[in-house]
């Protein structure tokens, strides 16, 4: 199979808390014949914190990544929904040649802001990619969600629709899977709100979790790891908040892919979710 060169920004999480993610993203992607070259010497994005406290500091350290996939003549590819919308919105600030010019100067190396940046979820679902699915995902019911960051705003992000998108639907659909049509695809979790405010983040994410289920979801899809903490860490004190239990699994969309084209749950590390998967996927005979 020819492979599809891409310059990899896996982003902290996918390399410390989040590794499932990263290790599904790379089976997946080797399985459909996308070649993910990690960035060398790799720097955070800034994700919640940087462009709030300092606006160079915000635009310089998404620069730093992004020179290196421009100097490596290759698009980027970004996993994470955080480090997806960091990099398109300080690419939007740069076009403004004088903040070009004071972020060369800050990263001191050349930078033509010309890198293409594509979020991990688009390339995956892209119909040129020759998907061999070998356990198909019949009578999974899954809630895709795509939370707040990774379609706003559409005029910069440029990807799918803002308030109904549809990507990770089709991308499930061709797996054999059934989206479910529901109403809280792009709505915020919380975000970066975990710490300082869990208790509105236990607000949010409960509304969707109730509202998958009573779609009749058996999971929730995701695509960054924020959405997934909030949905799976949170979901405990949730049900103890609720006095009742769930028990919605939420899965990164490339572990799903990736059950699709046979990969083990062992290999996807889908032990690793507090909400356990693995009864409602034996149920369905898609885990041994």
């Amino acid at each position: 199979m020819a492979q599809t060169p891409y310059a990899y920004f896996p982003g902290c999480t996918l390399h410390g808390t989040m590794l499932e993610y990263n290790a599904s993203a790379r089976l997946v992607c080797e399985a459909a014949g996308v070649d993910l070259r990690e960035l060398k010497d790799w720097n955070c994005c800034g994700a919640w914190s940087a462009h709030t406290t300092d606006y160079m500091l915000g635009l310089a350290l998404p620069a730093r990544n992004l020179q290196k996939a421009e100097a490596m003549q290759l698009p980027m590819v970004v996993p994470c929904a955080v480090g997806f919308s960091r990099m398109k919105l300080a690419m939007h600030e740069m076009e403004n040649p004088a903040v070009l010019s004071a972020v060369n100067q800050a990263i001191d190396k050349p930078f033509k802001n010309s890198v293409v940046v594509e979020p991990l979820l688009k390339v995956l679902a892209s119909d040129s990619l020759d998907l061999e699915v070998k356990k198909p995902l019949q009578g999974l019911k899954v809630a895709c969600y795509y939370g707040c960051l990774l379609v706003r705003p559409q005029k910069i992000l440029k990807f799918d629709d803002e308030n109904n998108p549809q990507t990770m639907d089709k991308l499930m659909s061709r797996l054999g899977a059934e989206p479910v049509d529901w109403d809280f695809k792009t709505e915020c979790c919380g975000a970066g709100m975990s710490m300082p405010r869990p208790d509105v983040v236990n607000r949010l994410s409960s509304k969707i979790l109730l509202a998958a289920r009573s779609m009749g979801a058996d999971c929730i899809a995701v695509a960054c790891p924020m959405c997934h903490f909030n949905l799976d860490f949170h979901q405990r004190e949730v049900e103890a908040e609720r006095k009742e239990k769930i028990q919605m699994p939420a899965l990164y969309f490339t572990q799903l892919m990736g059950l699709a084209l046979g990969f083990s749950a062992k290999k996807l590390m889908l032990d690793k979710h507090l909400v356990d998967p693995m009864p409602m996927l034996k149920s369905k005979g898609m885990a041994a």
